[in-house]
């Protein structure tokens, strides 16, 4: 596999590691994460430990792959770019993306989806990838648009937040 999928000159994307749990403890616990996540409540150490021990890490097996977003000039882990919800009949995925906030707004997040984008076209030979974005995220919204993705409907009170339910844009990138 060319490097080049999984790296360019300013990030690489990596296998989750066992030194990962400090990262993943933080965005996993991170409640402004939660909404767009089925979480209902916080992940402890110990099942956030027994995940990355028990990640196979094939896409066929996880039906997902994870990978940590790194920056290259100091091996910084800025965050995690995801493809969930594999569907080899179909050949889709769903894309997610997260980035502890200190790394936001420096464009690791559209170098991570343009790796993730040529890796699952190029090398997994995917057909579409698709990703649900709150109605209100225009920063996520800017970010798959730029990379290709489009709107195509609008999932109505897809998300509860609070005592409110919010509508979401389902984009999609078809090769």
């Amino acid at each position: 596999m060319p490097t080049s999928y999984l790296s360019n000159d300013r990030i690489y994307l990596r296998a989750v590691e066992p030194e990962d749990l400090d990262i993943f403890y933080r965005m996993e616990n991170d409640p402004a994460l939660w909404e767009i996540s089925s979480f209902t409540m916080p992940y402890s150490r110990y099942a956030l430990t027994q995940y990355i021990e028990n990640l196979v890490n094939d896409i066929y097996t996880d039906k997902q792959l994870r990978f940590m977003i790194v920056r290259r000039n100091d091996h910084a882990v800025l965050g995690a770019i995801d493809l969930t919800d594999f569907v080899p009949l179909h050949s889709r995925a769903a894309v997610g993306v997260a980035l502890l906030e200190e790394y936001r707004g420096n464009g690791y997040a559209k170098d991570a989806l343009s790796l993730l984008c040529d890796y699952a076209f190029g090398f997994l030979r995917m057909k579409q990838l698709y990703t649900h974005i709150p109605i209100d995220n225009e920063a996520s919204r800017s970010l798959f648009g730029k990379s290709g993705f489009q709107d195509c409907g609008i999932m109505k009170a897809w998300l509860q937040v609070g005592k409110a339910y919010k509508d979401v844009v389902m984009m999609q990138l078809i090769r």
